[in-house]
């Protein structure tokens, strides 16, 4: 299958983040949000991520402005779906919000495309059923920042075909990145293991067994990792945090998924972290 168009639904952290590479990549790319205000913000982030590649030399000024170029705007999904060999889909990690915006993209993509999520958590599996291409459904996972991190989790769904998985295998490595093949289970690899060790380190805290600082300096110089996970959980978005840890419960079904009273505390404050200027630690 031969990928040229690709349009990205959200321009949002994520949606950017996909829209960039692609965009450096060659691929013209149509970014598809709801609002005129969001899609200029997407933009504005794409072209100060380029200008630190250009400032550190990553990157000419022709291939900055030509990698600008290749990204178009679009309020209607309609539309901007409408042209597409591939569709990435980057919305808010809600089951109704995906479910919707995939039955629009079965709806108004060309019957060939390939329509693939960014979730995090969500069955790639339920995701194609609520089309009728569920053969060409599959999960494709980048992760945050999209431009610099170079792993992409390829789920597959129950029904995703040989030929579109080699596809969008081939793609991620033509935009640089390391594609690992992931079956169909909630949380996929990342964030089966990821999310509970950030829901454990947000017990110990509501447990006294420590502050947040130490608790990140115990896992950054004890263990190595090159932020602490309370940090990580700020950067993520505590918010993001919670709904997988939802989705992991209620899929797998087992108590040591649970999400942490304080968690579900902080996020109904409104402490979501880096994004709210405050979470487990205070921002700017």
């Amino acid at each position: 299958m031969n990928i040229q168009h690709v349009t990205v639904v959200g321009a949002g952290t994520m949606g950017n983040g996909i829209a960039h590479v692609f965009a450096q990549a060659g691929r013209p790319v149509t970014l598809v949000d709801q609002s005129k205000e969001l899609l200029a913000a997407g933009v504005e982030t794409i072209e100060k991520n380029l200008g630190r590649q250009l400032e550190k030399e990553k990157i000419t000024q022709e291939e900055h402005d030509q990698t600008l170029g290749r990204v178009a705007r679009r309020i209607d999904l309609a539309g901007g779906a409408a042209e597409a060999d591939l569709v990435v889909e980057a919305v808010t990690e809600q089951e109704s919000v995906k479910k919707e915006v995939f039955r629009a993209l079965d709806e108004h993509a060309p019957s060939e495309a390939i329509l693939a999520s960014n979730t995090s958590s969500i069955s790639i599996t339920w995701l194609g059923a609520q089309t009728e291409r569920a053969g060409r459904v599959v999960g494709m996972h980048f992760f945050n920042p999209v431009p610099v991190m170079s792993l992409v989790e390829i789920v597959r769904g129950l029904e995703t075909t040989d030929a579109v998985y080699d596809t969008v295998e081939g793609l991620a490595e033509d935009l640089g990145k390391d594609p690992v093949e992931v079956a169909d289970f909630p949380g996929f690899v990342s964030n089966r293991i990821l999310m509970p060790m950030i829901n454990e380190a947000i017990f110990c805290l509501m447990e006294g067994v420590a502050d947040a600082e130490d608790i990140d300096t115990v896992m950054t110089l004890g263990m190595n990792h090159p932020m602490g996970p309370l940090t990580l959980a700020d950067f993520i978005g505590l918010d993001v945090c919670l709904s997988i840890m939802e989705v992991l419960h209620t899929q797998l079904g087992d108590d040591k998924y649970r999400p942490c009273p304080l968690l579900r505390q902080k996020v109904t404050a409104g402490h979501l972290g880096r994004k709210s200027g405050q979470g487990f630690f205070r921002y700017g």
